[in-house]
């Protein structure tokens, strides 16, 4: 007979590997975030069935695996829409956006606004102002009347 302490060691060990997959997981959907990725594609790379990756990726993560890469797809369209010079479009296709309706609705729950309407509050505060040549005469300082001893 095993020896009682055994089957919780056996159990510890595997939930170790199973977030060492989850963090690997993890990794490769912040990698490879613009490619199409599905769950079942992730746990074929994980080696576990899709079930069993999403409960233990939400475990580890909270929240399962299409919530975390959409969620990444998100974080990296905002910034391509505040410093990337691309319409919408070109950025949902660079994010590897599969549905247009998702991503904006997904967009619009995470930064508060639609991704035109991030596009325009970014662009209208990243232009620079114009440049305004300075008063031919400043502001009227006090002036002390001259002495020797100050100079």
């Amino acid at each position: 007979m095993c020896h009682p302490g055994w089957g919780r060691a056996r159990a510890a060990a595997q939930r170790l590997s199973d977030f060492v997959r989850m963090r690997r997981v993890r990794d490769r959907i912040d990698r490879e975030y613009a490619r199409p990725l599905d769950v079942e594609a992730l746990a074929r790379g994980a080696r576990m069935p899709a079930g069993r990756l999403g409960r233990r990726f939400r475990q580890a993560y909270g929240k399962s695996p299409y919530a975390y890469l959409t969620d990444r797809r998100v974080e990296r369209a905002a910034v391509l829409l505040r410093h990337g010079g691309l319409g919408v479009a070109e950025v949902r296709s660079a994010v590897g956006c599969p549905s247009p309706a998702a991503f904006d609705t997904r967009f619009t729950e995470l930064l508060g606004m639609s991704p035109d309407a991030y596009r325009s509050a970014h662009r209208a505060s990243a232009e620079p102002g114009r440049n305004r040549e300075a008063p031919a005469v400043g502001p009227h300082l006090a002036r002390r009347p001259w002495h020797p001893s100050h100079p």
